[in-house]
């Protein structure tokens, strides 16, 4: 795939919303693309998350195993984002993943996201906003279920 064509694919993605141009193109850069052929696993829980991937085409199915019980817990399609704080922290992976049909990933790496985020700080600051804004949706939602468990 062209570098225009990934450069595309990472706009429409939501963590990368105000990002220009140029900003775009490195992150692109430096990133790679892999075809996943249906079942192949992209990754497994618990393993140790170095990098994100987003969805050009194709389905990832995310699932938990149990004592060899999958329990699928949702899909992801292309525009999709997985595993995104893996590009901000160390962190473990919380599902396994595979490809559900034949499916094609943009696989970007920690070390060159932090590297544009150093480059350019003001990238750094939105992304603050974005993942606070996410943590309070996070919470909200919860708030919103308790009457549903509560005694």
């Amino acid at each position: 795939m062209a570098l225009d064509d990934d450069i595309r694919i990472l706009s429409g993605v939501r963590l990368f919303e105000g990002f220009t141009q140029e900003q775009l193109r490195l992150l692109a850069f430096g990133a790679e693309n892999v075809n996943l052929p249906a079942d192949r696993k992209l990754y497994r829980e618990d393993d140790e998350a170095d990098s994100a991937y987003v969805v050009i085409s194709g389905r990832i199915a995310l699932y938990r195993e149990t004592d060899g019980v999958r329990a699928d817990l949702g899909s992801a399609g292309p525009g999709s984002m997985l595993g995104e704080l893996a590009l901000i922290a160390d962190t473990r992976r919380l599902t396994s993943a595979a490809a559900a049909i034949d499916s094609e990933i943009i696989r970007l790496n920690r070390k060159m996201f932090h590297r544009i985020l150093e480059e350019y700080p003001e990238l750094a600051e939105r992304l603050h906003q974005h993942i606070l804004e996410d943590l309070q949706d996070m919470i909200a939602r919860i708030e919103s279920m308790a009457p549903r468990f509560g005694k």
